[in-house]
């Protein structure tokens, strides 16, 4: 266990001062990256890390990094740096995911040191400026885990013999000035020398798309390397030359919008994709260079028929990419008793296709996956799908169906997922869905016919999607019940569902979504504040309005939602504003809740009070919000994470008490991602942010200030009698910080003065065996084991019979280093509190800071932490750690302490 086991628990303490104006830093858990997740494009992502964090408009990369918790796992840094100095990220152990998008001119050897965790690096650059990159020879040397490294935008031809760590599986090189792949070579050695004399080079992947100035391959450039994947996407390479490469094995090839004109040699390898490349037709001829094809991508490449003998020429392929054509007929079966292909996976969407026939798919028996999507099908015979035993995912969406042969599902007994939106079907005597009897996912337009007609669906759906077109008739459901369906989607709404007996029907459901609708099939006609849908097992609900609802539907009493997203719920014709209690009522479990464009403008406590685990609010597109001030009473039970996507507060004095708020608040992190600018009341712009207008303009909170003052002091004046009572401590503590004054601590620590000791240990009584068994050795040792430092150990050293309050002050004030020791006991002890306050008092008081460190024996929460707010700038720094319990992993603490208190003297 490390140091910064401690920050997920002080995360939300540091970006708060600095959230709305200085840090520009967004923060986020990994889970809830899919709420934020289009602010993070510029950058790598995973949504299986813990914490991740994006700062913008970076000009000075120390002062933005300590806006960052140590404990992020992946972190985008956006601005206008050009050097990335020595120990960047040094305070970023667990770093796993690091996204550069900086105006990078240069790497110092260093750079990344301490980034032993770190898979993912990404170095972005605007796509449309030449900048070189200068790298180090030994930039990488400290990634030892280092998987995938990303080059998007700097150019690196004025690197030579760059070292890739052995770990890299995944190699891109974009939007740079690579002309020749040798470039690469020389840029890289490693690609062609080889881990050692033998042993090649192994890469799953090398991308050098979007490089528009590609278009040499010198003889033998990549000579013996193991390549999974090579992208040539949107080059001027030719991808005959490949083969000339000297690669020594290759199992992918791409090379789409390459200007190729005929359907090239892969060179050996299996899977080639030439999409958006102009090819128009292929000949017979150039199938003979594909009979080891299992993958072949031809989408967007112009064609209009297929030439004969396509998968016989090709018997070992596996998946057939056509989308995208101008097909008219899938010539892919001559005949019945043509040969058997072992085709699994077949796109053959938005051709021209008009027909089927019966023999369109006999020679394709181990098809799984069959797209037919945006074509002109309007209806086919019912065995078109003959011999189609082992099809699992058909798609006949988009397509003007009208009617389905009888018993066209019969021949397909194994699949399991079909969508049918977008169709035209009309409801007939032939109409029903027997013979799938895996069928799990359907999604499907209801289609229309007589009214009363009821609609039969299979009973053994996992997932299902209902599409209804304006005007359509309500229609109910056949069967009654369906016990295993977990997600369910109402498009329109063309549905008629007994709301009474919603939770009968659908007893498992855990997602649903209702999408463009009005509001009338969710709340009562009589009042708004009735939800009719009871659905005790429902964790997740998307409510998007058609526009036209005139008020607004409260959700409320569903017991185990988890996550609620309400989107375009205020009306076209008619707005008005809303308040967020008038959209949610008792939702116990709620942990997130998105607000979309739902017209809401006042926030108040009254909203909270049923939102009891709710974690993160996302306001998006709301404009003009008022923050009422009851929300500073209800600021335990506010949610950790608010985010502002393009919404914004109003210019009103209702306001004025947001911006301290922010800066005293314990639990909630606040992050808008606009800079918001006021009007003056003469109508022009502001050059002022929000806050600082609201403060010059809102004379009401001079009041507010002088009212808490006089509140504080008049607190102070009551609690003088109790100090006596509490000389042990308080008493000790003032008089030490006078003594410290009057010593010149605050103002004499020069760089030139001389301590008398060079590291000072607080620690308590039951500790001392660690301190004596584990450092004592290691920092007054002689060399090689032990550093030669000068220790001040209280039990030792303090001068007998002397008060407690001055041994502890010029025991301080003699030293270079303070080093707090702290265990729960430790913070029990009264000396250990006194030297504590102390010392991070002067910490942050003194014109020349004292180094300051502390190591935690064990995990303590915040809470724990005696003032820990004084403690916020020092955990930013980093100067803290924790005693590992693990003996490998002590190495690396002994390193971080030596790195910080230096060297005698």
């Amino acid at each position: 266990m490390s140091g910064h086991l401690l920050l997920p628990g002080l995360l939300l303490l540091f970006p708060l001062t600095t959230g709305w104006t200085a840090s520009n830093c967004l923060v986020t858990e990994g889970s809830r990256l899919s709420l934020v997740s289009r602010l993070f494009l510029i950058c790598p992502v995973d949504a299986r890390l813990s914490l991740l964090a994006l700062c913008t408009s970076v000009t000075n990369l120390t002062e933005a990094l300590a806006a960052v918790p140590g404990s992020v796992e992946g972190l985008c840094l956006s601005g206008s740096p050009s050097v990335l100095p020595r120990d960047a990220f040094s305070n970023f152990p667990g770093l796993k995911i690091l996204g550069l998008n900086l105006q990078l001119t240069q790497v110092l050897p260093g750079a990344f040191r301490g980034l032993g965790q770190l898979q993912h690096l990404a170095f972005l650059a605007p796509p449309l400026q030449e900048r070189y990159l200068l790298l180090p020879s030994d930039a990488f040397g400290d990634l030892r885990v280092l998987r995938q490294l990303s080059f998007l935008g700097p150019c690196l031809d004025k690197n030579s013999s760059v070292q890739l760590p052995p770990s890299l599986r995944q190699l891109s090189v974009k939007y740079s000035c690579l002309q020749d792949v040798r470039t690469l070579a020389d840029v890289f050695p490693d690609l062609v020398r080889g881990l050692s004399p033998g042993q090649p080079w192994s890469l799953d992947m090398l991308d050098l798309s979007l490089n528009k100035r590609l278009r040499m391959a010198s003889p033998g450039a990549l000579r013996g390397l193991k390549l999974g994947t090579l992208h040539l996407d949107h080059t001027k390479m030719k991808a005959a030359a490949v083969a000339g490469l000297g690669l020594q094995s290759l199992a992918t090839l791409s090379v789409l919008d390459t200007d190729t004109a005929e359907l090239p040699v892969a060179g050996g390898a299996p899977e080639l994709n030439v999409g958006s490349n102009r090819l128009r037709h292929i000949a017979p001829g150039s199938l003979a260079s594909c009979h080891s094809l299992e993958s072949l991508v031809l989408q967007s490449t112009g064609l209009t028929e297929l030439p004969p003998g396509l998968l016989d020429a090709m018997p070992q392929l596996q998946r057939l990419n056509l989308a995208n054509n101008q097909l008219q007929r899938a010539r892919l079966c001559m005949n019945e008793t043509g040969a058997v292909a072992g085709l699994r996976a077949l796109d053959l969407s938005n051709n021209r296709l008009s027909n089927l026939s019966l023999v369109t798919f006999s020679c394709v028996p181990q098809l799984r996956e069959l797209l037919l999507r945006g074509n002109q099908l309007a209806r086919f015979e019912g065995q078109v799908f003959q011999g189609l035993q082992r099809l699992e995912s058909l798609d006949l969406s988009k397509n003007p169906l009208v009617e389905l042969g009888k018993g066209w599902l019969a021949s397909l007994p194994a699949l399991r997922t079909l969508n049918l939106l977008d169709t035209h079907l009309v409801l007939s005597l032939a109409w029903d869905f027997r013979g799938p009897e895996n069928l799990q996912d359907l999604r499907l337009q209801l289609p229309s016919g007589p009214s009363g007609a009821a609609l039969s669906l299979p009973g053994r759906l996992t997932s299902l999607q209902l599409q209804a077109v304006s005007g359509m008739k309500l229609r109910e459901l056949s069967p009654n019940v369906f016990p295993v369906l977990q997600t369910l989607t109402l498009d329109g709404w063309g549905l008629q569902l007994e709301t009474w007996n919603i939770s009968k029907t659908f007893p498992a459901l855990h997602q649903l979504s209702l999408l463009g609708s009005s509001l009338k099939a969710l709340c009562s006609q009589d009042t708004s504040s009735v939800f009719l849908w009871h659905l005790p097992r429902l964790r997740s609900l998307r409510v998007q309005g058609d526009r036209h609802s005139p008020r607004p539907c409260r959700i409320t009493g569903l017991p185990s939602l988890q996550e609620l997203t309400l989107h375009s719920l205020q009306s076209c014709s008619r707005p008005r504003p809303v308040r967020l209690e008038e959209l949610v009522g008792e939702l116990p479990k709620l942990e997130v809740l998105q607000l979309v464009q739902t017209g809401l403008e006042t926030l108040s406590a009254a909203a909270f009070q049923g939102l009891g685990s709710l974690q993160v609010l996302v306001l998006d597109g709301e404009e003009g919000l008022v923050l009422d001030d009851s929300l500073q009473d209800q600021s335990p039970h506010m949610p950790q994470y608010m985010y502002l996507v393009n919404s914004f507060l109003a210019c009103q004095c209702a306001n004025a008490w947001v911006g301290p708020w922010l800066e005293r608040s314990s639990r909630t992190y606040m992050h808008t991602t606009i800079s918001q600018r006021c009007q003056l009341e003469s109508g022009g712009p502001s050059r002022h942010p929000l806050f600082p207008f609201l403060w010059s303009h809102c004379p009401r909170t001079l009041g507010l200030g002088l009212f808490l003052g006089s509140s504080a002091l008049l607190l102070l004046l009551a609690s003088l009698p109790l100090l006596q009572e509490a000389r042990s401590s308080w008493i000790l503590y003032l008089q030490a910080m006078l003594r410290a004054w009057f010593q010149g601590v605050r103002g004499q620590r020069g760089k030139d003065k001389r301590f008398r000791y060079d590291v000072f240990v607080s620690h308590c009584r039951q500790d001392q065996g660690w301190v004596v068994r584990e450092l004592q050795p290691r920092l007054e040792g002689c060399p090689p084991d032990g550093w030669g430092l000068r220790l001040c150990l209280p039990e030792r050293d303090f001068e007998p019979g002397k008060d407690v309050a001055d041994n502890v002050a010029d025991s301080m004030a003699g030293s270079r280093v303070t080093l707090c020791v702290l265990s729960r006991q430790a913070l029990r002890n009264l000396r250990c509190r006194l030297e504590l306050r102390l010392a991070t008092s002067l910490l942050l008081a003194a014109p020349h800071p004292p180094v300051l460190l502390v190591v935690f024996l064990e995990p303590i929460s915040r809470h724990q932490l005696p003032h820990y707010h004084r403690l916020a700038w020092l955990l930013r720094r980093g100067d803290y750690c924790m005693w590992p319990k693990q003996d490998e992993r002590k190495a690396d603490f002994w390193a971080w302490l030596g790195s910080r208190l230096g060297r005698p003297g």
